[in-house]
C-alpha cells in the first residue's frame, strides 16, 4: 500500500510547487486521482469485495471526461492568450 501512498505524494509535491503551469497542475490532479483510484482498488482486492472495483471504474471514467474537458479548455485559452501560465489569470 505504500505505492499509491507515493504516487499521491507526489502528485500534491507536483501540485503545490508548480503554480505557474497550468498543464502540469492537471498532470498533478491526475496523477493524485490515479493513486486513490489504485489504494481503491488493492483495498478491494484485499477484502474480495466487487463494489470497489465498480467505484475505481467509474473514477476512472470520470477522471478521463475531466481531462478531455480540462484540454480542451486549455487549448481554447491558449489559442485565445498565446501562453498557459498562471501568472497572466
Amino acid at each position: 500500500m505504500t505505492f499509491p501512498v507515493l504516487l499521491f505524494l507526489v502528485g500534491v509535491l507536483g501540485f503545490v510547487l508548480n503554480r505557474k503551469n497550468l498543464l502540469l497542475l492537471i498532470i498533478s490532479l491526475e496523477l493524485m486521482l490515479l493513486a486513490v483510484t489504485l489504494l481503491v482498488l488493492v483495498a478491494s482486492h484485499a477484502y474480495s469485495d466487487m463494489a470497489g472495483q465498480t467505484f475505481a471504474v467509474l473514477v476512472i471514467a470520470v477522471a478521463g471526461a475531466e481531462t478531455a474537458i480540462g484540454l480542451g479548455i486549455l487549448v481554447a485559452y491558449y489559442r485565445l492568450r498565446g501562453t498557459i501560465t498562471l501568472q497572466d489569470v
